[in-house]
């Protein structure tokens, strides 16, 4: 089985649910059911699994794959990440603001002057909002908050964010004159 060229997580498997080879499986899709709708999901480390049932739970939902058919099989998959081919998510069904995580990947992160702060190397939710990891050459990845003031402008097309250095966090105006936070006494 090859690699996916564009692996896209949409779900992470976790614990045995009852007897028959069921899983808790948690969906990152916009509905959580619409899970097995992309085709087969892939492991990284390439097994196919096929969405045969799939339920809802609570904040879960409970899926059948085919050739998982006893609880020892289902435990044994516990803590999997399952990936689609990016080319198997519809791009007609979204709106012109909106797109898919895996798309804002490689982006480069540039100011209104040009000034690089690096490439989008993840996107992560811990709760309090979408965050953009960024890396750049010979710097420690930093988080920026994916906001509307944050990042002004996506050229998926380009390949750029353009950002509000400020807002996003990147640079720090507390030396400027008349800060009331300014580092310097008067």
């Amino acid at each position: 089985m090859s690699k996916l060229e564009n692996p896209v997580l949409m779900a992470t498997v976790g614990a045995a649910q009852g007897l028959r080879g069921e899983v808790r499986v948690k969906s990152f899709t916009d509905d959580p059911t619409a899970l097995g709708d992309y085709g087969h999901l892939h492991s990284a480390d390439g097994r196919v699994f096929e969405v045969l049932e799939i339920r809802e739970a609570k904040n879960v939902v409970v899926v059948r794959f085919r050739g998982v058919n006893d609880r020892n099989a289902a435990e044994a998959l516990n803590g999997l990440e399952l990936f689609v081919d990016r080319d198997n998510l519809p791009d007609d069904d979204l709106d012109e603001d909106e797109f898919f995580y895996a798309d804002l990947e490689g982006l480069e992160a540039i100011d209104g002057s040009g000034k690089s702060y690096g490439t989008v190397t993840g996107v992560f939710d811990f709760g309090a909002g979408d965050l953009l990891e960024l890396k750049g050459p010979g710097k420690r990845p930093v988080l920026i908050p994916f906001t509307e003031w944050s990042v002004l402008e996506i050229d998926l097309e380009g390949g750029k964010l353009l950002v509000d250095p400020l807002a996003a966090g990147l640079i720090d105006d507390k030396d400027e004159p008349g800060n009331p936070f300014s580092a310097k006494r008067k």
